[in-house]
């Protein structure tokens, strides 16, 4: 496959991914989506062990009612550029209908014991949250 017919399919791919996010969401409340980007990095960055822990915390989210979809991930071995930062050893992409959607998750018993049981784990957490423009 040539590099730009494999860059097209990745795009593809990454559209069609996000696809359950969007039909999740009425398009009448399109306004008030709240996009919440975490990434995690490991204290023990080698240590498997702490890394699938770390995605069984992340993923025991996804009980939450608030969250819309969610997607967990680790770096892509995509091609090397000086915009990409994968130093992180996990990311978490949600989507929320709104703000109050969002506050519900924060406060949620689930995501403070995954906190209490995964805070140990990780070195640095950086959160980016979005709400649509």
């Amino acid at each position: 496959m040539t590099k730009s017919t494999r860059r097209k399919f990745l795009a593809s791919a990454s559209l069609v991914s996000l696809a359950p996010a969007l039909n999740a969401l009425p398009m009448e409340q399109e306004n008030n989506v709240l996009v919440h980007h975490v990434f995690f990095w490991l204290k023990n960055p080698n240590s498997k062990e702490d890394l699938a822990r770390l995605i069984a915390g992340v993923k025991s989210l996804s009980k939450i009612e608030t969250i819309q979809y969610i997607h967990v991930g680790v770096p892509a071995s995509t091609e090397k550029r000086d915009v990409v930062d994968n130093s992180y050893a996990v990311s978490e992409l949600m989507f929320f209908k709104d703000l109050a959607g969002q506050k519900t998750y924060q406060d949620h018993p689930i995501h403070l014991k995954f906190i209490a049981d995964c805070a140990h784990l990780w070195e640095k957490v950086v959160v980016y949250d979005t709400i649509s423009a």
